[in-house]
């Protein structure tokens, strides 16, 4: 029998899967993993301690998706006001920084003062990537301390290597009024693009997913070995091979062309251009948790180890037994620009230093719980191949009628509602056709 498969369990495939229902269309969904959820799947470990696949929070404004998540855990979620800071040099600075300059040494917050003004009255021409465009927003000597080096850090190549597509609101542009005020004063108002968030009480991010999963028609431990658009069959490493009518897939672009039979040379090629960064984790649990102030720390010093810190008992004081905090450490590589050289498991040790060199983690300090965890696929990197890249690739998926959606499958930075949108849209052109 002919079905409609949905390839992947994460928020997309989740989307997907939905809107298929909905429509009374039966279809099958598979993961090449053992078990459901993708990029926002979530691991207790002995029975006590939760973390997810990298820090995930939900703070859509689409009433309808925050129902349908609610509903899906009984509306037992945690409701936060966020709060959110950076390290830089010995500083702990509010986010975000450009209007936060309050106790940084003087002489650069006026260096940052004198060139933000300049840069607004500046004629910067046509801007067309990253770099120039935080110079012409910012000014050299923020751009220069603060984006810069951490987008080295985050997306693994500089700036002008980056194109501007992904900025949205992720980064706030000031007034001057703003910059004076933060530099003048420690109360500044919030103005990060995220205010408020919802995180499940039990059971980690992933138990969003978990009651549709269960009532799915899910088959965990497939993974996609070749798709033929013209005989209509999926083959997975398992063995099983499925006759398709329609095909959702959110598994990332670089792995799912490979698996199609017939590709050309040049869409083969343009799938390897598009450049992820890759991501290992650093979990652990200590014996306090008063560890810091804030849901996530973004850290610039290019001589900490890691790039953003979490804290996963502040979503859900259930993540940890009571009296315990965790924190999560991001620690970013890419195939294409900086390989991962070494096992995930050898970032434990230089996280734990440079916790305890920031003074995070105090010599007393007892850490409970360990590990680290390597994931394959975290961020898109928009360089500046990424568009024509991509234009190559989904024009010849649309043309052999493959639905793509999701963060991996958009190849797009999106968000968890953005991501569940993407992946019901997907779904209907499947149900168009």
């Amino acid at each position: 029998m002919s079905e409609i498969c949905v390839l992947g369990t994460g928020m997309a495939g989740y989307g997907a899967a939905h809107r298929l229902r909905e429509a009374g269309v039966r279809a099958l969904v598979f993961d090449k993993r053992d078990y459901y959820g993708g990029h926002t799947a979530s691991h207790t470990y002995e029975g006590k301690y939760t973390f997810d696949e990298g820090p995930h929070v939900s703070f859509t404004k689409d009433k309808r998706i925050q129902k349908l998540f609610a509903e899906n855990i009984d509306n037992q979620y945690e409701t936060l006001h966020t709060s959110v800071n950076n390290y830089w040099k010995g500083h702990w600075v509010k986010h975000p920084a450009q209007v936060n300059l309050y106790g940084l040494p003087p002489d650069l917050v006026i260096r940052v003062i004198e060139d933000f003004v300049a840069a607004q009255h500046a004629q910067h021409g046509e801007i067309t990537n990253y770099e120039q465009w935080l110079r012409a927003s910012f000014g050299n000597t923020f751009a220069e301390n603060f984006p810069m080096p951490y987008t080295i850090k985050y997306h693994t190549t500089e700036a002008k290597n980056m194109s501007l597509d992904w900025i949205g609101p992720r980064l706030y542009q000031a007034r001057l009024e703003e910059v004076l005020r933060g530099a003048l004063t420690p109360a500044t108002p919030d103005v990060h693009y995220v205010d408020h968030f919802r995180y499940p009480s039990r059971g980690g991010f992933v138990s969003y997913l978990k009651p549709f999963m269960e009532s799915a028609d899910l088959r965990l431990g497939h993974a996609l070995a070749r798709i033929d658009p013209r005989q209509k069959e999926i083959r997975f490493a398992n063995g099983v091979a499925v006759s398709y009518r329609g095909i959702v897939s959110s598994v990332p672009l670089p792995d799912l062309i490979p698996s199609i039979a017939g590709t050309p040379k040049d869409v083969l090629a343009a799938a390897a251009r598009l450049a992820c960064t890759e991501l290992v984790v650093v979990n652990l649990v200590v014996n306090r948790p008063d560890l810091v102030d804030a849901h996530w720390t973004y850290m610039y010093d290019d001589d900490i180890f890691f790039t953003r810190l979490s804290t996963p008992h502040r979503q859900s004081p259930n993540n940890v037994p009571p009296g315990c905090g965790s924190l999560q450490a991001e620690c970013y590589y890419s195939g294409k620009y900086r390989p991962l050289d070494r096992e995930p498991r050898d970032c434990i040790e230089p996280t734990i230093r440079d916790l305890r060199r920031i003074g995070l983690l105090r010599a007393e300090d007892q850490i409970l719980f360990q590990d680290a965890m390597h994931i394959e696929y975290a961020n898109v990197i928009f360089d500046l191949e990424r568009a024509a890249a991509l234009e190559t690739v989904h024009g010849y998926l649309d043309d052999i009628g493959i639905a793509y959606c999701g963060r991996y499958g958009d190849w797009a930075y999106i968000w968890t509602d953005e991501s569940f949108i993407s992946g019901e849209k997907a779904a209907e052109k499947i149900l168009a056709k």
